[in-house]
């Protein structure tokens, strides 16, 4: 597995890449969650003492059985996609010097999932195919019948050690030739068939690793990737309710927050990973 994918990495390799990220994989066929794998493998052997991660790790699944997304949700991972949680250098320092574990002030995850967000985007675009980031984490396209359809989701963390990141944490699935539920579609659902080779889970995780090492090179560059976000960023035109109120959608803010107005009000809308 991880043989295939590092050949398939640099036969996608070209000049304008941003230099590659020197990765230690581990590829398994079934785990419960490779969340939980790459925690373990980050407590047998973490970074230095009080020192940031330097080399990014990956643990890539061929199935999940207990997965989970955004708030906890059931993340389904079967055989035919793509499960992967990384472990990928980012620094940058919270406001509260005070900070451990995962800071709950910790804003700057959702600039790392929009920079996540965007790198995949252009993977997938590669195909022809129309992108859209529904805020906060998921990526659509549209199908024949002009429904958005959930493709991939995205679950971005930091990890804090007095108020200075130590790494960041993404968690990755993108469904490739995998069994969907209602409401998503796979990329060979969108491409027209099982049979396009773009389809094959080996060949999608190395373009998932390229979109992963663009967001470490782009991650201190706010604004560019939050305008690259931001031409992508859909929604259904309808207001959002909050806080009794009804809200229009503006735009995203450089932290990854989602701009919006009612009247002469305005304010930025953040999720907590």
């Amino acid at each position: 597995m991880i043989g295939t994918i590092a050949a398939a990495r640099r036969r996608l390799a070209s000049a304008a890449d941003p230099p590659p990220l020197a990765w230690r994989l581990r590829g398994l066929g079934v785990c419960a969650s490779t969340e939980r794998e790459l925690e373990h493998w980050l407590l047998r052997q973490p970074p230095a003492p009080g020192q940031p991660l330097v080399q990014p790790r990956a643990v890539l699944a061929a199935h999940q059985r207990f997965g989970h997304g955004q708030q906890g949700r059931p993340w389904q991972a079967p055989p035919g996609g793509v499960w992967i949680s990384a472990a990928l250098p980012w620094t940058t320092v919270t406001p509260s010097s005070s900070a451990q574990g995962d800071s709950p002030a910790a804003s700057p995850a959702a600039a790392l999932g929009l920079a996540v967000a965007v790198g995949l985007a252009q993977e997938l675009e590669a195909f022809g195919l129309a992108v859209r980031l529904k805020w906060p984490n998921d990526l659509l396209v549209v199908d024949g019948d002009g429904t958005p359809r959930k493709l991939a989701g995205l679950l971005p963390r930091l990890r804090w050690r007095g108020g200075v990141s130590r790494w960041a944490q993404v968690g990755v699935g993108l469904n490739g030739r995998n069994r969907v539920p209602a409401g998503a579609i796979s990329l060979a659902q969108a491409l027209g068939g099982r049979s396009h080779p773009a389809t094959d889970p080996l060949a999608l995780a190395a373009r998932v690793l390229r979109a992963l090492e663009w967001a470490v090179a782009h991650g201190g560059l706010a604004e560019a990737v939050r305008q690259q976000a931001e031409r992508r960023l859909w929604w259904d035109a309808q207001p959002l309710p909050h806080q009794g109120s009804w809200w229009w959608v503006e735009g995203l803010a450089a932290d990854g927050g989602l701009r919006l107005r009612s009247g002469l009000r305005h304010t930025t809308l953040h999720r907590r990973f």
